[in-house]
């Protein structure tokens, strides 16, 4: 009965279809969507082709004695079944002929063939690739309603052996539907579903190359190689000509935003020329992604380090006298502001005692443990590597800037 869509044997179709496959979008492809819409839709049956479908392997299908029969006896078949079989239907039905004739015959033949040059023409044009861009299929609701269920090219040309063409419950694909009804009745057999996993996959690669292609149409902050370089020294020297922060190792220019900040100002005033990686990150207020992306947005340049040299106190030793008033500043309530703000911008102080000489006498490398430790810590919040001042150094010559000076 399906010769009755007088669309070729299966021997030829499968031959031509074939080759679709393996030459997509090339001269081989017998169908190519790249040479254009109409002849891809319905050219390249009433044009000759310069050059024959590509060549693929059809031993399977000479060997099929099924299929070597319907080649054998197609043309009485198409007759039969495409043109008389239907004008019988009618005619001895209800006694139209006619109507048997061309309705169920000649405009029934026309629908379907221009449901079936629907596949090779919109399904290549119409949509979206779902899970591979390389070749012209495509995935498109309104294709599949023309083609009963094909419109979901893209998954057919990726996972061809699948008997699918939508694989969600809800996708119109009633072709998938009949099949499995067959499948069920004993009249279709072998049926071949493509792993889920690697189904996942395909849709998953294309979701993230669309991702890419957005991440490209926006601005991203600075790589910290190329920002130059300042030690803590010289960030607080340049922060008191223009407004500059320190958080998470990097410094910012506020100048643009003070004014802006939700919290006021004076808060961000208050942190100029300091580190303020504590307070963004929770000991005032702690911040959105959203803050951290506009705040990746105001840099200008890398603190040497990565973070504020840890401070040293002074304090008395154990056996000396207790009275600290000259050693350790009292906290007394016009000062606890101030205080409250050197303890919010260096978490880290170091008390060392001034009494006992011999380990005083040493604190200079107990200061430089204390350093190095500085150097390689990572605050919370966005992680980053600490490179060598060497090498920073070489990356700052390669930008034409000098190390030590922001731009």
């Amino acid at each position: 009965m399906g010769s009755g869509a007088i669309q070729g044997s299966i021997l030829w179709w499968s031959r031509g279809h074939r080759s679709h496959h393996r030459y997509t979008d090339t001269d081989l492809d017998p169908y190519g969507a790249h040479t254009g819409l109409v002849w891809a839709h319905i050219g390249w049956m009433i044009v000759k082709p310069r050059r024959k479908p590509g060549p693929v392997d059809t031993v399977d299908l000479k060997k099929n004695k099924f299929v070597q029969f319907q080649q054998k006896y197609y043309v009485p078949m198409i007759l039969f079944w495409g043109l008389v079989f239907p004008t019988l239907v009618a005619g001895l039905g209800w006694g139209d002929w006619k109507g048997g004739f061309f309705f169920a015959g000649i405009t029934r033949l026309v629908m379907v063939h221009h449901s079936t040059f629907c596949i090779n023409s919109l399904a290549h044009y119409l949509g979206e690739a779902s899970f591979d861009a390389k070749h012209s299929p495509r995935d498109n609701i309104i294709t599949a309603f023309a083609t009963f269920g094909e419109g979901y090219h893209n998954f057919h040309h990726e996972f061809p052996m699948d008997f699918r063409n939508a694989v969600k419950w809800y996708q119109y694909d009633p072709t998938k539907w009949f099949i499995w009804s067959m499948s069920k009745l004993g009249l279709a057999s072998n049926l071949k579903i493509f792993p889920d996993n690697e189904v996942k996959k395909g849709r998953l690669a294309m979701t993230l190359q669309k991702l890419r292609a957005d991440e490209e149409k926006l601005v991203f902050a600075k790589s910290p190689k190329d920002l130059p370089v300042l030690s803590w020294d010289d960030f607080v020297t340049e922060s008191k000509t223009r407004p500059l922060v320190v958080i998470h190792g990097f410094i910012h220019d506020v100048s643009n935003f003070m004014d802006n900040h939700p919290g006021g100002r004076a808060l961000v005033a208050s942190r100029i020329g300091k580190d303020a990686t504590v307070a963004f990150e929770g000991g005032i207020y702690e911040h959105s992604n959203a803050a951290h992306n506009m705040l990746s947005m105001m840099r200008v340049g890398v603190l040497s380090g990565g973070y504020a040299p840890p401070k040293v106190w002074p304090m008395m030793s154990a056996n000396a006298p207790q009275d600290t008033s000259s050693s350790v500043p009292e906290m007394t309530s016009a000062s606890s502001s101030e205080s409250d703000t050197s303890e919010m911008d260096s978490p880290h102080p170091i008390r060392v005692s001034t009494i006992d000489a011999p380990k005083f006498e040493k604190s200079s490398s107990e200061q430089k443990d204390v350093c190095i430790d500085a150097l390689s810590y990572i605050p919370p919040g966005e992680t980053y590597h600490i490179e060598k001042r060497r090498e920073l150094g070489t990356n700052i010559k390669l930008n034409n800037t000098k190390y030590g000076k922001l731009y």
